[in-house]
């Protein structure tokens, strides 16, 4: 029941995530709570899936590693951690009453609260407390659970409603917090299946996205260059300890049987995959750390001739390879740089800055937990710094840094790519590492910055009226200008940022601009400001149509 429940919450927030992004408050074109929240629970619905009915430690595992791994966005990270702490809870439970429900309801809080350094009422924290509290006083009154369900979800949607009156940009906007939105979806779904209303089979599955097929045909492959044949893949559930020998012991074991090696340990967990031609050798490898679960092996000889392993999965293959090799031969360097960036332009810059692995990924798609996790895996560093260059991927690259034991992960909270453009060039080399974290964290505090782009709906903010269509210009702190002009609010907005302490203004051109209206901003600008040095950048960023910075 616990395992329909799940599933049944999950893709009820799948169903309903358009919904939820249209409540964010600014209304621009990458609102993405819903999608957010959506793609962290579904990565755990697929492993609580793969886990047998009756285990429910496994399917208690399966929740809190599968969101954890998943989350986007501060809203899944949020999400993953008040999952991570109901699961804690019940784990060890053969079942589950309204008591420890509602003790795990009060664990979920508990840790979420934590996750965040300062928790802001009035968003899903708050709801999530007023749920956890309506269960305690349920539970103490000893309701079945049919009525403590009830209960819960009338009060928690209560709860929900009141967050415009306490954030005020939210009754202005006139939308109820979004991840509050997100969170009592979820919960109505569990309670459906619970109670009966829907019904929970093999039938209800996510949407199934196509593969598309990319690089050569399946004709112009050759299968003799498959030199290990199985593609293996699963997940060791640790019963005895596995410290960074044993890790390492793991891995020479399987690159003693194949290729194309990935194992990352954490939360109790070992994931592998390995190319080989004995699946059986290492899955016996596995079972003397653990029990195994989410099992595969796919015979890549045979794919290829069905194209279920397409060319650029192949290729992907070759690459983590390559990368491990190099690893092999390269002694770790003692600073390496990752960063989170959208467009052809930002990323060559951030590579051209010293940056050794750029996730693509930001304002329209916030990378996950799992994203990375595996990007640090891929610098080979002693220190890894990471520019999240968004505020909504900074609890995402938290979590990441907390959850990676054999690297010492430095997340720069940088609020987007000219911050971490500005925080690489202050990185020298010859200092120490806390002198450069300080060095970084004042060019970061320096840069003052915003972002033109369209709004999707009608809504009043900081005493703004916005119609659809219309040109915004936000800043990391709200709404700088409102007009129908792209480069008029570009200019409004590089204006509002200025002050006579600045010396450079830094300007980035997004996909949907041409260089010769970039240009023409560029130059009013310089005429506007001739003491400041003015450059301008090709950014190929989408959505934005300039990212602006003065500092």
């Amino acid at each position: 029941m616990l395992k329909k429940a799940f599933v049944a919450g999950a893709l009820n927030l799948d169903k309903n995530k358009e919904y939820i992004n249209e409540l964010n408050v600014f209304p621009v074109p990458d609102g993405d709570t819903g999608t957010n929240m959506t793609l962290t629970i579904l990565s755990a619905k697929r492993e609580v899936e793969a886990v047998s009915d009756s285990d429910m430690p496994g399917i208690a595992r399966a929740m809190s590693t599968g969101s954890l791994r998943g989350a986007r966005g501060n809203s899944g990270v949020i999400l993953s951690q008040l999952l991570r702490g109901f699961s804690k809870k019940i784990a060890d439970e053969k079942e589950l009453d309204v008591h420890v429900i509602a003790d795990a309801f009060q664990k979920a809080v508990e840790t979420a609260y934590k996750a965040v350094m300062k928790p802001k009422e009035g968003t899903i924290l708050t709801v999530a407390k007023g749920v956890a509290t309506k269960a305690r006083e349920c539970a103490d009154a000893d309701v079945s659970l049919e009525q403590f369900c009830e209960d819960v979800i009338a009060h928690g949607n209560e709860v929900l409603d009141r967050t415009p009156e306490m954030l005020p940009v939210l009754k202005e906007a006139g939308v109820v917090d979004s991840g509050g939105k997100g969170l009592m979806v979820v919960l109505q779904g569990a309670v459906d299946a619970l109670t009966g209303k829907v019904v929970v089979d093999e039938t209800m599955t996510a949407p199934v996205v196509k593969k598309t097929v990319t690089g050569a045909s399946s004709n112009d492959i050759s299968t003799a260059d498959i030199k290990f044949g199985y593609c293996t893949e699963f997940i060791i559930n640790l019963e005895k300890p596995f410290d960074e020998d044993e890790e390492d012991k793991l891995k020479a074991y399987l690159e003693s049987i194949g290729d194309s090696i990935v194992c990352v340990a954490f939360d109790g967990i070992v994931k592998i995959h390995v190319h080989t031609n004995h699946p059986g050798q290492a899955f016996e490898k596995g079972l003397t750390y653990g029990y195994l679960s989410n099992m595969k092996v796919d015979n890549m000889r045979l794919e290829h001739n069905e194209r279920l392993m397409t060319s650029a999965d192949k290729e992907e293959a070759e690459k983590q390879e390559e990368i491990r090799r190099k690893k092999q031969e390269k002694p770790s360097k003692e600073c390496g740089f990752i960063a989170v960036s959208m467009g052809d332009g930002l990323k060559d810059l951030f590579v051209e800055l010293g940056v050794d692995y750029v996730i693509e990924g930001g304002q329209t798609m916030n990378p996950s937990t799992e994203d990375m996790l595996n990007a640090i895996d891929k610098v080979n560093a002693k220190n890894v710094f990471i520019f999240p260059n968004n505020k909504n991927v900074v609890l995402a690259a938290n979590q990441a840094a907390d959850l990676c034991e054999d690297k010492n992960v430095i997340v720069m909270a940088t609020a987007n790519a000219p911050q971490g453009i500005s925080a690489m060039i202050a990185y020298d080399s010859t200092i120490s590492l806390e002198d450069n974290k300080t060095n970084m964290l004042e060019a970061i505090e320096n840069v003052k910055s915003g972002q033109v782009t369209y709004a999707v709906r009608d809504t009043s903010i900081d005493g703004k009226t916005i119609k659809q269509g219309d040109i915004m210009g936000l800043s990391d702190k709200g709404l700088l200008a409102v007009g129908s002009d792209i480069a008029d609010v570009a200019f409004d907005v590089i204006s509002e940022c200025y002050d006579e302490d600045k010396e450079i203004i830094s300007i980035y051109y997004g996909s949907d601009v041409t260089k010769e209206d970039a240009e023409k901003l560029s130059e009013r600008v310089s005429e506007e400001f001739p003491d400041c040095d003015v450059s301008l950048y090709f950014g190929g960023q989408p959505i934005y149509y300039y990212i602006v910075s003065v500092e």
